[in-house]
């Protein structure tokens, strides 16, 4: 049954108290699949969920489509969606998440669907997850930990691999809890494994153990993540040192970030119509209209309450992010509120330092996008664009965008360069900006701007 609220923005004070207080079914939240292969390679177990949502503020419209979102990260995990409600309270009851009575109402709907989990569209706190298990008999799952076992399936690189490891890790960490006897389950002891004098008393009980493990593992990943960060910064200190300019793609995940890069690039990295398709940085160097060359980075996507441990465990890839010269602030204009991705990726940009970064609105899908949608945010952002990276449609309006918003060398030069030095004039043409370029009987004559180290190279030329 689904509650007649289609053309309606509900806030939330305009409920009635009893209606405010019930748990309200989303329409639309049901996963058909016909044919189980479609997640079978996900290689995990197909699990039947029912979401959950606590709507505290906003209209219920707002609590619907976080709730929609929750479903397709669901279904990008490998699940099948059999129910979806949302809740009205002032804030996520402290105990249960959702109220202990409408907890009991929410088991019968886990019998009545046969559900094996129940996602939460919130992080739970420990005592949450262990009191909501406790009166629903089936696992619960909040949204952080959604997102990092997503996170943890698609990650194939090493650096990736550790930094969704170590993510994982520090959200468990306190919220290791045993069952039963293994609480008190000890190690050592008078009649322990015969380790003699100084091993014998208490010992550790397993959650402890799993505690100091959990430590040493966090230890070890975040000593590896430092030296694939050390490799990172020498790959990005020598495109600086060569006066290439960077620019980064960040966004909402399923924007069409890679779809771009590839548009761009030719890069041939992997689309696909799933959140975070996209976990390990794809850097490749094309050319503006102009035959300026630079870099361009594809980057994890973003999307809302991302989890603070996976930002953590992510800062030294999203450094990318922070230390490029223009973001290409990628958008999907065929979602119903482009606006709210726009605020959850500036968010997160805020959160590593790359507010300062100069930014290009890149609204993509624009074929598939409605026009008044388009050109609302076309009014409200000026520094934008609407593309389409499947079809080309802007692509060439924003590599000229680009060039224009690219920095400029910081050097001037007036200089002859011999035509035996043709290196030092293709460095010129890549990676300055040339106002003149005549031929004399000596060489080469360029006036215009150039990086640094390429004008200490053209210093260095022997007087003609």
């Amino acid at each position: 049954m689904t509650d007649p609220h289609d053309d309606e923005d509900f806030s939330v004070g305009s409920l009635d108290l009893s209606d405010r207080a019930a748990l309200r079914r989303v329409a639309g939240l049901s996963t058909e699949l016909t044919d189980v292969t479609e997640v079978e390679y996900r290689q995990i177990r197909l699990e039947t969920v029912v979401l959950v949502g606590v709507w505290t503020e906003g209209t219920l419209r707002d609590a619907e489509r976080s709730l929609a979102e929750l479903k397709r990260l669901a279904e990008t995990a490998g699940s099948l969606v059999v129910d979806g409600l949302v809740q009205r309270r002032d804030r996520p009851d402290p105990a249960t998440y959702i109220g202990s009575g409408k907890a009991k109402e929410l088991r019968d709907v886990v019998v009545a669907t046969g559900a094996d989990t129940v996602i939460c569209d919130g992080e739970l706190t420990p005592g949450q997850l262990r009191k909501l298990e406790e009166v629903l008999k089936v696992k619960v799952v909040d949204r952080t930990w959604l997102i990092l076992d997503i996170f943890a399936q698609h990650a194939r690189s090493r650096e990736a691999k550790a930094q969704v490891s170590l993510a994982q890790m520090q959200y468990l960490l306190p919220r290791l809890r045993g069952w039963g006897e293994s609480l008190s389950r000890q190690g050592g002891g008078a009649g322990g494994s015969g380790g003699g004098v100084g091993t014998r008393g208490p010992g550790e009980t397993k959650i402890e153990t799993d505690r100091r493990r959990i430590r040493t593992s966090v230890a070890r990943l975040r000593k590896e993540i430092k030296e694939m960060k050390v490799a990172r910064e020498t790959q990005r200190s020598d495109r600086r040192r060569h006066g290439v300019p960077s620019v980064v793609i960040a966004g909402y995940t399923n924007a069409g970030k890679s779809s771009l890069l590839n548009r761009f690039t030719g890069a041939g990295v992997l689309v696909d119509d799933s959140l975070f398709a996209t976990l390990d940085p794809t850097v490749r160097k094309t050319h503006t209209p102009g035959g300026r060359e630079f870099t361009v980075a594809d980057t994890v996507g973003f999307v809302r309450h991302l989890p603070h441990q996976l930002v953590e465990a992510f800062r030294s890839t999203l450094e990318e992010v922070g230390e490029a010269d223009l973001i290409l602030h990628v958008v999907d204009g065929s979602d119903d509120e482009p606006e709210d991705q726009l605020t959850a990726v500036r968010a997160v940009l805020a959160d590593i330092g790359a507010q300062h970064v100069p930014e290009i609105v890149v609204i993509n899908k624009a074929d598939a996008a409605d026009p008044l949608v388009l050109a609302r945010i076309l009014r409200r952002e000026p520094h934008s664009i609407a593309v389409s990276a499947r079809t080309g449609e802007g692509i060439e309006a924003l590599l000229t965008l680009v060039e224009n918003d690219l920095p400029h060398g910081s050097v001037a030069i007036d200089v002859v360069i011999p035509y035996d030095r043709g290196d030092l004039v293709a460095r010129a043409h890549r990676e300055g900006d040339l106002i003149h370029v005549t031929h004399t009987d000596t060489g080469t004559h360029l006036t215009g701007h150039v990086p640094p180290a390429l004008a200490a190279d053209l210093a260095a030329l022997p007087t003609p």
